[in-house]
């Protein structure tokens, strides 16, 4: 079951003025590879998630501080990667703790 933070159900239009960021901007951190919104409809509209309006808050701040987009996506990949890790290791306790084999 996916979280209600990981649902892509906001408009750009709101996660600009969630975020105070252009459209323009945001536009540009997707070409980055910062964040991945999702895209329905025939003409493409863009969906975010508010994991994404968290996101996009942390590269806003990142980039305030002088960080450069290459370093950001360098942090976020870690990131991910990490907590993909940490899910890995609390699923193998839980299925040990329950005997579950797979």
């Amino acid at each position: 079951m996916t979280s209600y933070k990981e649902k892509k159900v906001i408009s750009i239009g709101i996660v600009s003025e969630l975020t105070g960021l252009s459209l323009r901007k945001i536009r540009y951190y997707e070409e980055r590879g910062l964040i991945t919104p999702e895209r329905i409809g025939n003409g493409g509209s863009r969906r975010y998630s508010f994991a994404d309006v968290e996101t996009l808050m942390k590269i806003a701040e990142k980039r305030e501080e002088g960080v450069q987009t290459s370093e950001i996506k360098k942090e976020l990949v870690k990131e991910r990667n990490q907590k993909q890790v940490r899910n890995q290791m609390i699923r193998g306790q839980i299925n040990a703790h329950f005997n579950i084999r797979k």
